[in-house]
């Protein structure tokens, strides 16, 4: 698009980082800085870097373990390590406090990668057969659309055997 070239645009890119205009967050990839009221400066949004980093590669990706739970309201938990599931490249990248770490998986890990029906088979794989209550059943319930119950329906044969009356459950 015409915008300079790319040293010129480098440049462009140090200097408002430098006056705190922009945050660096990696190599080419920046961010603005929000400003809170009380806690001052806050960290970038995590979906936001992920969904930056995998754009443009052909890597199927998944949030997994309690990030995913957390992103679906059905723990309170908030992880300091955000681990995603791809077929891509394994990396680790630092957000201040918060590590998002890409590790490899198997197609049989990247079930429903990209919708919503991945990340609650995500969760439910991290809350375990005997971690997964009526009160997150009935939540999920009443939270997922008919399109995501329909992809759950869909996927039920090739998930685990515990997991099969549960996601029947959620999808009734």
């Amino acid at each position: 698009m015409g915008f300079g070239s790319r040293p010129a645009i480098s440049q462009s890119l140090r200097r408002l980082a430098k006056a705190g205009k922009l945050r660096r967050i990696r190599q080419g990839l920046y961010d603005l800085p929000r400003e809170h009221p009380i806690l001052g400066q806050t960290a970038p949004d995590p979906m936001g870097v992920i969904k930056a980093l995998m754009e443009g590669s052909n890597a199927q990706w998944q949030v997994s373990g309690a990030y995913a739970a957390n992103l679906l309201g059905i723990s309170e938990q908030v992880p300091t390590r955000i681990v995603i599931l791809t077929d891509g490249i394994s990396r680790q990248v630092k957000l201040d406090a918060l590590t998002i770490s890409f590790r490899r998986a198997s197609p049989r890990n990247l079930l429903g990668a990209g919708k919503l029906a991945g990340t609650v088979i995500q969760a439910l794989r991290h809350l375990r057969k005997d971690g997964v209550t009526q009160k997150q059943i009935c939540h999920l319930n009443k939270q997922l659309d008919a399109k995501t119950k329909k992809d759950l329906i869909a996927l039920c044969a090739k998930l685990p055997l515990w997991m099969q009356p549960i996601v029947h459950e959620i999808a009734e």
